[in-house]
């Protein structure tokens, strides 16, 4: 099952993003304020973000959180994911395919687009990626006012 985030996911939602930036799928941590905020955006019901629990036999499994953007290049609605997190224990079940078909479900009929960024050492979501059609951007990024503690 895959629902919209809840207040009373609050503690497994920050403890999982914490994974989720502590893994290989990032390039470095982010603060645990940061973490908070984003679930008070979400919870304040957000136009920009969003986040989902997946849940398998009643337990939580995992999230998917996203930001919802205007692109000129793309012509309308972007629909970044920015996380996808599987627990340990329950990856290998194929909750990551689906939740990119749910969100691909969910937004098809306001996306002009579906956006993802990869760390290139995280090769099983990018078979994953590649399977669900996605493809290589030939972007590189740039911040301003990016702090890497």
């Amino acid at each position: 099952m895959i629902r919209e985030l809840q207040q009373q996911d609050k503690d497994i939602f920050i403890n999982m993003v914490k994974d989720f930036y502590n893994s290989e799928a990032v390039l470095h941590p982010i603060p645990e304020k940061n973490i908070v905020k984003t679930y008070n955006e979400i919870i304040s019901s957000s136009p920009y973000a969003k986040a989902y629990i997946i849940e398998e036999n009643n337990e939580v499994a995992g999230y998917s959180q996203i930001s919802l953007t205007y692109s000129n290049e793309a012509g309308g609605i972007v629909v970044w994911i920015e996380e996808i997190y599987i627990r340990e224990q329950f990856r290998g079940l194929g909750l990551g395919s689906k939740i990119l078909d749910f969100i691909n479900t969910e937004f098809s009929d306001k996306a002009a687009r579906f956006r993802l960024e990869i760390c290139e050492d995280n090769k099983s979501a990018k078979k994953l990626y590649i399977r669900k059609g996605y493809k290589t951007l030939n972007y590189s990024q740039m911040v301003y006012g990016f702090d890497d503690n």
